[in-house]
């Protein structure tokens, strides 16, 4: 007598019948189905031996099952994404759920390189500065209400210009009558040293730095012959077209202070009353 070679599950017979090996066991093909096969997540039906299966995330479908929740179009070899558990083509979901590049109005495909500024989205490429029309990328920009300009179209076309150099201000700089200035270009009419930050006057609408002027255009102290400026709080005496400090206006003999006193002029000197009295 022949060697029996039966299903595993049915115990039936399988000389002469399609059956498949399974966990070592030889099995009909029904038997297989019902033990083996996974339930289709769209039709709910098992999904036979003979049928090409599918599966996503531990959902199982069978080919014809495995499509578009919005299109109904094929998913077998097409690129996909998931939401809310269901499945969607690229484009129907880019059409539901991608956020559209406000300059070409196309979708900003899911991947692909885009820029988000103020709540709305571009494609890289379409980011571009409104004067040179070059795409600003990942450098600096600066909004004009609804246009964007690169750092330098901004500056040459928006910055002011330096009085001196005529080049754009960036940042920073001074003002001086209403004109502005770089800080290294603002100087000193004479010697050029910085004048930004420091105490300074003016000459026929050019700047001076207290020194200069001083030596320049100040009048001279008629005891000291140092410049009479005024600047910093400083007091001068005047008489007969001549200056001294406060500080240097003392009694040519005695040196005592005559500011607030009485004095008299003696050709050149200047004497208080006690020296005059002696002379």
């Amino acid at each position: 007598m022949s060697e029996r070679f039966d299903c595993e599950n049915c115990k039936e017979s399988l000389y002469g019948r399609k059956y498949i090996q399974a966990e070592d066991n030889p099995y009909c093909i029904p038997c297989y189905d019902s033990l083996f096969a996974n339930t289709c997540d769209e039709c709910k039906e098992l999904i036979g031996h003979d049928s090409r299966e599918l599966f996503y995330e531990d959902r199982h479908y069978h080919e014809h099952c495995f499509r578009c929740f919005r299109c109904d179009r094929s998913l077998a070899d097409e690129p996909f994404t998931s939401q809310d558990d269901a499945l969607l083509c690229n484009d129907c979901y880019c059409n539901e759920f991608s956020s559209k590049c406000v300059a070409c109005d196309k979708t900003v495909m899911p991947g692909t390189r885009k820029l988000e500024y103020a709540g709305s989205t571009w494609h890289e490429s379409c980011f571009i500065c409104n004067s040179c029309q070059q795409p600003i990328g990942s450098k600096s920009f600066i909004p004009d209400k609804d246009d964007h300009y690169c750092v330098p179209c901004y500056e040459n076309k928006f910055a002011p210009r330096c009085t001196r150099c005529k080049q754009a201000l960036a940042k920073g700089g001074v003002t001086y009558r209403d004109e502005p200035w770089h800080k290294e270009c603002f100087v000193c009419t004479s010697c050029k040293v910085q004048l930004a930050g420091q105490h300074f006057t003016s000459r026929d609408d050019s700047p001076y730095c207290i020194k200069c002027f001083g030596n320049l255009y100040a009048k001279k102290c008629e005891a000291c012959s140092k410049p009479i400026t005024g600047f910093g709080g400083g007091k001068y005496i005047s008489f007969e077209e001549r200056q001294w400090h406060q500080s240097c206006f003392t009694c040519s003999r005695c040196s005592v202070s005559l500011v607030g006193a009485g004095f008299f002029p003696e050709q050149e000197e200047i004497l208080c009353r006690t020296c005059n009295s002696n002379l």
